[in-house]
């Protein structure tokens, strides 16, 4: 294990996020998960529960009972859930930690990938923000998630961690919804879970190479900066499947895989799955 990934592990542990599940009676509503911003809760419910996040319906747990829910950056202090099963319903509220951000600092970008204006430039980087919103819109019918994730790379080297509030040529930008992992240039990639490509596209303007996987009701990680791409979209993909490699295309200064995570509308930590999985199933 590298000390980049001992220490993103070890340190949501000691934030008392790593833990059993949150309800134990087997008539309950079982929750567990990363407790933070950027974290995410797993649940197990009655087979296609309708879930309620805070009072609004968002996701439909799967044939076995079971959902997941994302924390964004910016979450609140505490979410509450609730499941609802024809007359049954379950209640839940939960605690959410505070995150520490860093603030990442890179130079040496081309102006064009972090002011555009070129009109040329402008249309083309409207077109591929309608093709990552069709990727990301995606919905499979799946609990693919449920075991947890695996690291994309075997060997890498964390240079810019999630949720980084980002200096791009000395201008301020938006933060950073992914993890840099520092690696040669054509390191395999592979797939940390189960799930079915949505988008894959090589040559985007900042992503450069970019393959979206849905691993079900929404939750979709993305690989950016790839040198080649060894997946098609619609493709079902199994966990450690290559799905391309490492590169510096788009937006990049050197070889690198920026692993990101998104649950609908919330960017999430991908490092926060690694190694987690959802309840046992019941009912």
């Amino acid at each position: 294990m590298t000390p980049d990934r001992r220490r993103l592990l070890i340190g949501a542990a000691a934030a008392g996020l790593a833990g059993p599940a949150f309800g134990r009676d087997p008539a309950d509503l079982v929750l567990t998960g990363r407790l933070v911003q950027g974290g995410f809760v797993m649940g197990r419910t009655w087979p296609r529960a309708l879930i309620f996040v805070d009072g609004e319906a968002l996701t439909t747990a799967s044939a076995s009972g079971h959902f997941v829910v994302g924390f964004d950056r910016d979450a609140p202090g505490s979410v509450s859930f609730e499941s609802r099963a024809g007359r049954r319903s379950q209640r839940r509220t939960l605690p959410i930690v505070t995150g520490t951000f860093p603030s990442s600092r890179i130079n040496g970008l081309p102006p064009s990938t972090v002011s555009p204006t070129d009109p040329a430039l402008l249309e083309r980087i409207a077109r591929e923000v309608a093709l990552k919103t069709e990727g990301f819109a995606s919905r499979i019918d799946t609990d693919d998630f449920r075991s947890g994730f695996d690291w994309p790379l075997q060997t890498y080297r964390v240079t810019s961690h999630w949720g980084a509030q980002r200096v791009l040529n000395g201008t301020p930008a938006r933060p950073h919804y992914g993890i840099d992992l520092a690696a040669p240039q054509g390191s395999p990639i592979r797939a940390p879970a189960d799930g079915v490509v949505t988008l894959a596209q090589p040559a985007m303007h900042f992503e450069g190479g970019l393959t979206l996987i849905d691993h079900g009701q929404g939750l979709i990680s993305a690989y950016l900066h790839q040198s080649r791409i060894d997946v098609l979209p619609t493709q079902r993909i199994s966990r450690g499947q290559i799905i391309g490699a490492v590169g510096m295309t788009g937006r990049a200064t050197g070889p690198h895989l920026c692993w990101r995570l998104r649950w609908r509308d919330r960017q999430i930590n991908p490092a926060l799955l690694v190694g987690y999985s959802a309840p046992e199933t019941g009912y």
